[in-house]
């Protein structure tokens, strides 16, 4: 009976073992084999792991930004569900580390651990010690009490050994009591120490799952409690901007988003190694512990033990299970969350894929945007140098090639301005509003300056003025030496009688003043130079003033021969310009009563330039004829004057 039962004990502890073996080695297969020597798990390990998970995890939340493009929901999504993932299994086994560090703690000591082999001998023997003390002071406590009870009834000469031997008990109890209360406290101090190393590790996690209350709510530990929802970061507005600056600013956004998810990348990779340091010393832990099951499972293999050995057996089983479970309990959350990481890196990589190839698109329009707008510009250029050169080709007239040349400018500077604005501004609307109130700003600060720019363009126009006509401004007769964009420039003339000589100073008016009423302003007509001059001769009443006239009016007509194509000349270019039939000036006579008498005018056109020199020639002729005929000049009263007709 006894053999078959120790028989069928043997088989379930067989079976026990393989199943033990088979599992573990599955375990095993699952997180990899194992590397390297036997490590030992420290709790600064653990909290070092955990507080890299921490920041990661809220890096992952904040520090790529969403550059707008659909995908990025998709992948920030995963990007936080990872993290969240992580993070919860990575407590979880920090949770399992922490029973593991505490129940190292009370395990025999090893030669890695110096501190904790020199705690742990230290209580052991004081714990000894202690008992041994307790047991001592037990007996001298029974010795104590029977030498009392014998001294109560002994004889007055054994009472006095009797009591002498009381006092000496009574003295070993009382040192015994005081040695016996320093190592108590002694015990509980080393105690306290052990038991604060242990909470310490467990308050640290408990403090950092505190640090997550979206994850882990209150702090508390259970992780079947509802999932928070991760904060997720603020989505940056999908760029429909069709500006150069719009554009730009979206690649630049791009570019760093492919920076940031570049740090999280290598950041996840950091954790993810300090993650497989942290479970190479429990993947070893998990080997020994099944190389020691295997050990204890071929010394069962042999004769049949004794009832002492298989319960010895049972109980090395039963602190393998337990250890077994310890280990598996820290490992697997932790090679999940090696997995997740992975998870999280491959979700990373697409996502910079992603955006990489959205901002290989964004840099291409940015360089076609760019490119167009250096088009336009160059052929904006060659548009103004070509027509540069027709004006110098085709425009002989100095004052017309000004005025193109200036044209030029503005129309070509203006659709530059255009051009630069379209491609750089894609908000119109507030372009639009910006620009209103600029324009009002404009016009109300600078309002002479534009009226003077206006006005430029009235005076270069089809019946303007050019330089080195005569015009009257505001009374001021001159010659114009210079118009330009805000100021007209003129040379004052002053009179002398029919004629007009330059003062020396130069008049400069404003533009605007042409905008001004009571401001009036006279110019030859365009294309004449001349004006028209009198000769006044008085005449006696009762002379033969009909041959005095044909004799002065043929003399008039004789100077006047000698210039009369340049007059007729310009009388023609007037006809052609402004498309008006005007008779030909040539010079007229009148005769007139005046308050001296009778007075005979001849009205005749003078170039301004030659006016002078005809009055002079004019002056000579009458003289001659009034001075050679003697009727004529019976017939004169006075003396002639030459005076202007009309002021230019």
């Amino acid at each position: 009976m006894r053999a078959s039962a120790s028989v069928a004990s043997n088989r379930s502890k067989k079976t026990f073992i393989s199943t033990i073996v088979v599992t573990s080695a599955a375990i095993i297969m699952c997180l990899g084999v194992a590397r390297g020597a036997d490590q030992p798990l420290t709790s600064d390990a653990v909290i070092h792991h955990l507080s890299l998970v921490v920041s990661w995890y809220r890096d992952s939340l904040t520090r790529v930004q969403p550059v707008g493009i659909a995908s990025d929901a998709i992948y920030q999504g995963d990007a936080q569900n990872l993290a969240t993932q992580a993070v919860r299994l990575a407590f979880d086994s920090a949770k399992a580390s922490a029973a593991l560090v505490g129940a190292q703690d009370q395990s025999p000591p090893t030669g890695n651990d110096s501190s904790q082999g020199t705690a742990q001998p230290q209580g052991q023997n004081l714990a000894q010690f202690q008992a041994k003390t307790k047991a001592h002071l037990a007996d001298l406590q029974t010795q104590l009490d029977t030498v009392t009870k014998q001294l109560a009834s002994a004889s007055a000469r054994t009472k006095k050994n009797l009591a002498i031997q009381r006092d000496r008990l009574q003295g070993e109890i009382d040192l015994n009591n005081a040695i016996l209360d320093s190592v108590s406290k002694m015990l509980t101090f080393i105690e306290a120490g052990n038991d604060s190393t242990s909470e310490g590790l467990q308050g640290n996690i408990n403090q950092l799952a505190r640090s997550l209350p979206e994850i882990f709510g209150s702090g508390s530990s259970d992780k079947n409690q509802p999932k928070q929802t991760a904060p997720t970061a603020n989505q940056a507005p999908a760029s429909s901007s069709t500006g150069l600056i719009g554009q730009a600013t979206s690649l630049y956004t791009q570019m760093r988003s492919i920076h940031e998810i570049d740090q999280l990348s290598n950041e996840t990779k950091i954790v993810r190694d300090a993650a497989d340091e942290l479970r190479k010393p429990l993947r070893d832990a998990l080997k020994a512990t099944i190389q020691q099951s295997t050990q204890v499972e071929n010394q069962t293999q042999g004769a049949n033990a004794s009832q002492a050995q298989s319960n010895d057996v049972k109980k090395q089983f039963s602190d393998l299970t337990a250890r077994f479970k310890l280990l598996s309990a820290a490992v697997l959350p932790l090679s999940q969350e090696i997995v997740v990481l992975d998870q999280s890196s491959a979700n990373l990589v697409d996502w910079r894929h992603s955006i990489s190839a959205h901002s290989g698109y964004a840099l291409r329009a940015l360089l076609l945007h760019v490119g167009t707008i250096v088009l336009a510009l160059v052929l904006l250029l060659v548009l103004s140098d070509v027509w540069r050169r027709f004006t110098f080709r085709y425009v002989h007239d100095a004052r017309r090639r000004r005025q193109f040349l200036t044209m030029r400018r503005f129309v070509v500077g203006f659709l530059m301005g255009i051009v630069i604005i379209l491609g750089f501004v894609s908000e119109f609307g507030s372009l639009a509003t910006f620009a209103g109130f600029l324009t009002a700003g404009i016009a109300v600060g600078l309002q002479a300056v534009l009226l003077s720019v206006a006005a430029y363009f009235f005076l270069i126009g089809r019946y303007g003025i050019r330089v080195g006509e005569r015009v009257s401004v505001a009374g001021v007769t001159g010659d114009v030496i210079d118009i330009g964009l805000v100021r007209l420039y003129l040379m004052e003339l002053a009179t002398s009688g029919a004629d007009f000589y330059p003062t020396g100073r130069i008049v400069v008016f404003s533009n605007a003043v042409f905008f001004q009423a009571g401001m009036p302003f006279y110019k030859q007509i365009p294309g004449t130079e001349y004006t028209w001059h009198e000769v006044a001769v008085p005449l006696a009443v009762t002379s033969n003033y009909k041959a005095a006239q044909d004799k002065l009016l043929q003399a008039v007509n004789s100077v006047y021969e000698t210039y009369r194509e340049d007059i007729e000349r310009q009388q023609n270019e007037v006809e052609r310009r402004i498309d008006v039939f005007m008779k030909a000036p040539t010079p007229e006579s009148q005769l007139r009563f005046t308050d001296s008498g009778l007075e005979f005018h001849v009205r005749y056109p003078v170039d301004l330039q030659q006016a002078s020199a005809t009055d002079d020639e004019m002056t000579r002729k009458l003289l001659e004829v009034i001075n050679t005929d003697t009727e004529l000049k019976e017939a004169s009263q006075g003396i002639p004057k030459i005076r202007a007709a009309a002021h230019a």
